[in-house]
Order: C-alpha cells, then structure tokens, then sequence
C-alpha cells in the first residue's frame, strides 16, 4: 500500500508573508503629563475663580471652632480630667523638672542664688574636655573657641538656655531612640512595623509638632523639649537599626557557635561592632534638636531662637545676625564634637603619635584641671558671669545693619529686578492657576498626576490628602503654599543639577564644595532667614529664597552620587563613540542617574516646604501665617491647628508621590 503525500498548496507570495507588522505606538508618561495639563488649562479659562473656597485671614470654619473649644474644654478641665491629671500633667511635670534642673546647673539663677551652679569658666572648661575626651585636641580648641565667642556676642545666657533645652531633649530622646533603634535591628517584624511612622514624623515640617504639643503640655518648655525630643528621635532609631543590621552575619554566627547567649552577642559584638554608626545617629539627633529647638521659641521656649524671632519680627537684621551666627557656632561645635568621637577609635589605631600612650594619665590631668574650673565659677562671681558687655555682638549687629543699609541701597534695584522677574514671570501665574482654579479641577489633576508618576498608591494617597485638604477649610492657602514650594523645589533643581553635576564629574569641584555644603547642612532653618531679609526685606520671595538655599545641598549631594554612580565603562563608551561633553551629559550620566534626581526632587521638596513655612515669619503669608497666628491669637488657635494638618497632608502627598516616582524610575 502506498501513501500519497499531497505537498501544501501556497496560499501567498513571498513578499505577503514578510510584511513587516504595523509598530504600536506607546504613550510616554510625558505625554499624558502634558495633555494633564493642557486640559487644566483649558478648563481654569472657562472656570476661573469659581468654587475656590478662598477663606480671608479671620475667618473661621466650623472646624476651626471646634478646634477652639476643645482647646478651650482641655483648658478649662486640665486639673480635673483623670487623663491629664495623671499622664499629661505627670509627663511634663517631669520634663520641666529635668529642664529646670539643666538651665539652673548652667544658665538660669537657682532659687538660692543669683547665678547658676556652674559659671561660664566651668562651661567652657566642661566643653573643651569633653571634645578632648571623645575627640582630640583640635575640637577641643574649636569647643572652647566657640564658648568662649558665645560670651563676646553677649549671648552667653540665651546660648546656655538653647544648650540645656537640647541637652534635655536629646537626653530624652535617646533614651527611647537607641533601644528602639536596636529593637529594628535585630527584629524584621518590628522595623517593618516602625518604619512607616518614621517616615511619616521626618515628612512633617517642625512647625507642625508644636500646636498639638501646646494643646495637651501648654506653652514654655516642656512642650519645646517633648516636640523636640519627638522630631530628633527618628535619626538615631533609623540610624541605630541600620548600624545593628551592617554587622557581617559571619561575626554573629561565630559568636553563637561560641556559646554565647543573645544578649551577649547583642552587648559583646553587635553594639561594640556598630558604635561609630551609632554615634553618627546621635550627631544627626543633635543637630536636629538644636535646629528644633530654635523653632520652639515660637511657643515660648526660652534661648536664641527666641532672640531671633523677636528680631525677625521687628525686622532687627542686626540683632537677628548676631543671635543667628550664635545658633551656628553651636551647631558647628557640637557637630565637630561628634563627628570626632564617631571617628576617634579608627584615627588612634592609625595614629602612631607617641602621646597616646600618655593619653589617660593626660585626661586625668584634664580632669582634675577642669574640676578646679568647676569649683571656681561656682564659687566666685567673676568666674561665674561672663565679663564684659558682650562687645563683639554689638559691632556684629552693627556690621549687618551697615551691610544691610548698603545693600538696600545699592543693590536694590538688582534684588528687585531679580525678585519681580521671578514673581511675576513664574510665581504670580502659577499660584493663580492654583488658587483661581476651581478646587474640584485642582484636586483632579493632582490625583491625575500622582497615578501617572506614582502609580495607583500614590494616586490613593492623593485622593485621601485632597479630600482631607478640603476638610481642613485652608485650601486656598494651602495652595498659596503649593505653588510657593513648586517654584521653590524648581529652582532647587535647575541648581542641584548643575552644581551636582559639576561635582560628579570633577573629585576637585566635589572637595571644593562638599564642606560648604556640609556646613549649610549644618545650620538651622531660622538662620537663612537673615540675610535674604536683608536684600528682599520681608515679603513672600524672602522666603521662597531662604528655602532653596536651605535645600540645595542636599539636592546636589544626591545628584552628585548619582553622577559618579554611572558605570565609567559608559561613559568611556560613548566618548569614543564622538560624545561630547555635552551630549555625555545629557544623553548618558543624566538618563542613567533618573532615580537621582527623582530622590532629590524628594527631599529637595520636603526640605523646601518646612522652610517655606518658617518664612511665615517674614511676609510668606499662608499656611505659615496661619500657623504662626494661631499661636499668637487664641481665637485663630484652631485655624492655626488646621493649618498645621494642611502642611502635612502636603509633605505627606509629595512624599509619596515622589518616593514612588523615584522606584518606578530606578526600576
């Protein structure tokens, strides 16, 4: 039997079968970006200054006076309520207690007696052997320096006050900080539970923790030093946990093959083995409650930032000047101080210096030394104030005021040239386009764009904050508030990619600047306030302008690292490919580096909107009036408060869409 085997019949030509297939045509995310915004456009011409629930400056929703008779229920019922008078009450009862007990050990009178226990010759003499101690010569004649520059401001009390209240509020802090930090490092379960608590105290501005912290502990210090210890606290658990969790596996295992116990491997090797970090966690927390700290004179705390807020408001740049290179003196001397003791160990074993070996016979000597300085200024009224009438201040406040003068008058035509080409050319149409919009429009395109650079969770997020946004009765100046922090955070930008680049590229553009960058780290938000007053005086742009100088660096040093970050076999490739500079720039380092400058964007933008907060105090007007208002006015005290959720539903909006952006791109 055969089989016929039939060959199959051509259904079509060559050519037909390889007709190339059709692309689809994919939608950038710019393109749905931009066609977000053109229909924005489109309909704030046909809707403006409709359904914008603008609210004037003493006008109260019923929120806002709900929020007035609970503070004024919580007053009237604060000795009588079983809650206060047993949690609350007891709670800043002890606070109090520990910040009076530190002020009248170094700053304040005691009940009996006219000066504190401890003089200024013994500060000092503490001051300088403590650097010694934890560090090394060199930052104990930076700390003794600086004390002693305290003095000649003529500041030495309010500078001593600044010091107790941080020194109270960091000691509370890590009281809790570190064994919480230590807890997230060696329990998977507990840090995924703390983290986002975490991100949600580091994304709110430090305007916003005072108003609740007055509603349950009332104005003056304890409120300061809880607010302060609750804001400082975050860096060091973050920073304890990662320093618990950097310890190489192979050690901990070695250590339970060992015999030893889990508390034994937490005391013998996980802390010793992460000390240095940890410490770097306690400078972070140091720096962040001194930078608090100042913010609180706002609500009474006594101390420099209660100086420069007073000057600030009488617009006194002299006076502001002086107070504020005080709050930076202290910050750079307790920053160097614990950037030395988290390094020390490490510089001694590569040290061959032979004094080493004297070095505890030396501190002994120095112990005994500063004992004797102690005894002496407790002792004796000259050793006790601080001489003179603080000279060198009053020709620091003069300087700036003649500066100041000058500046107004010579510069003034380039400051203004400069302020209304801004304002005008970006701020006044974008913060028209928010506030004149209606605020259903407004709320849709930021949920819009949330989906689109976020994802759905960022879109979900959007939606809660929008609608809690419009809850708070603030809205309109919260989006006064939006479109200063937009411009701001653009502007962060255009100098964070320049200038990171810039350090990316070059190791001696990034020496040149780095320390710069690092000491503007280093000051606190109140300080950059003094000098833009001075040449734009006090409206709205002062504030804009404090802001990005206040978050650029950080903005630089994360495009900085991105830059560097890009594989050089790359960037080698695409050179002997014919790129230029330029187009290495642009079309390779750039690109390759999205996840960034997405991150700085993130950070930039959360810095940029807690400074343009504080600008309240100089004419931003906003949120931040509000803010401060609802301190200073009892019947704005529940606007004030609402103000303060507004700025954090924002900083927590922002936050997660550019967290999310940031994943997505780096992905």
């Amino acid at each position: 039997m055969t089989v016929a085997m039939e060959k199959p019949e051509k259904t079509g030509t060559v050519e037909e079968k390889a007709a190339p297939v059709e692309p689809v045509r994919r939608i950038s995310r710019s393109m749905v970006i931009g066609a977000i915004l053109v229909v924005w456009l489109v309909l704030f011409a046909v809707l403006r200054g409709k359904q914008t629930l603008a609210l004037a400056a003493a006008d109260l929703t019923d929120l806002h006076r709900w929020f007035n008779d609970v503070n004024d229920s919580i007053g009237a019922n604060r000795n009588s309520n079983p809650l206060f008078l047993y949690f609350f009450n007891e709670i800043r009862l002890v606070i109090d207690n520990l910040v009076t007990f530190v002020q009248e050990l170094i700053s304040q009178p005691s009940a009996d007696r006219p000066v504190p226990q401890i003089g200024w010759l013994g500060v000092v003499g503490i001051a300088g052997y403590v650097s010694w101690a934890v560090g090394n010569w060199r930052v104990a004649l930076l700390a003794v320096a600086g004390f002693t520059f305290l003095g000649l401001q003529g500041l030495w009390q309010e500078s001593m006050d600044t010091l107790a209240l941080t020194v109270s509020a960091v000691f509370v802090a890590l009281l809790f900080a570190i064994p919480l930090g230590v807890w997230a490092g060696l329990s998977d379960r507990f840090n995924r539970i703390v983290t986002p608590f975490l991100d949600f105290m580091q994304t709110m501005p430090t305007f916003v923790y005072l108003a609740p912290l007055t509603l349950f502990f009332l104005i003056g210090p304890a409120s300061a030093t809880i607010a302060t210890m609750i804001y400082a606290a975050p860096p060091a658990i973050r920073i304890t946990a990662h320093a618990i969790r950097s310890v190489p596996k192979t050690t901990v295992e070695a250590a339970d093959s060992l015999g030893a116990t889990r508390r034994q491997s937490l005391t013998k090797v996980l802390l010793p083995m992460s000390k240095r970090t940890v410490v770097m966690g306690v400078n972070q927390t140091i720096m962040a409650a001194l930078a608090m700290v100042t913010i609180a004179a706002l609500i009474d705390a006594p101390g420099l930032g209660k100086t420069v807020v007073q000057a600030l408001q009488s617009l006194d740049v002299g006076t502001a000047f002086n107070a504020g290179l005080a709050i930076v003196v202290m910050a750079i001397v307790l920053d160097r101080v614990t950037t030395a003791a988290s390094g020390r160990e490490e510089a001694a074993r590569r040290s061959k210096n032979r004094f080493l070996t004297w070095r505890r016979p030396l501190l002994g000597a120095g112990a005994a030394v500063t004992a004797v300085l102690i005894y002496l200024s407790h002792t004796y009224i000259w050793a006790a104030e601080f001489p003179g009438e603080g000279g060198a201040g009053s020709s620091i406040a003069r300087a700036a005021d003649t500066a100041t003068t000058w500046a107004q008058d010579n510069l003034s035509g380039l400051t203004n040239a400069f302020r209304d080409a801004l304002t005008n050319g970006l701020l006044n149409p974008f913060q028209t386009l928010l506030t004149d919009s209606p605020w259903w429009l407004v709320g849709a395109a930021l949920i819009a764009l949330g989906v689109v650079l976020g994802g759905w969770r960022a879109g979900v997020t959007t939606v809660v904050c929008v609608g809690l946004l419009v809850g708070t009765g603030v809205w309109s100046d919260a989006m006064t508030t939006l479109a200063s922090t937009a411009v701001a955070t653009v502007l962060v930008m255009l100098l964070g990619i320049v200038f990171g680049v810039w350090m990316g590229r070059s190791v001696l553009a990034d020496r040149l600047l780095r320390p710069t960058l690092d000491a503007a780290q280093v000051m606190p938000p109140f300080v950059y306030l003094v000098p833009f007053l001075a040449l734009f005086g006090a409206t709205r742009f002062t504030a804009i302008v404090a802001a990005v100088v206040y978050a650029a660096p950080v903005a630089m040093k994360i495009i900085a690292d991105g830059v560097r970050n890009v594989p050089a076999t790359t960037v080698e490739a695409a050179t002997s490919a014919g790129c230029n500079t330029w187009q290495i720039i642009t079309k390779v380092q750039l690109p390759m580096a999205r996840g960034a400058l997405t991150l700085a964007t993130n950070q930039g933008l959360i810095y940029v909107l807690s400074m343009v907060v504080v600008g309240g105090l100089v004419g931003a007007g906003a949120l931040g009036y509000d803010v401060v208002a609802g301190f200073s006015q009892g019947q704005l005290y529940g606007k004030g408060l609402a103000a303060g959720l507004a700025i954090v539903l924002l900083g927590v909006m922002f936050d997660r869409i550019t967290q999310a952006a940031a994943r997505r791109t780096s992905a």
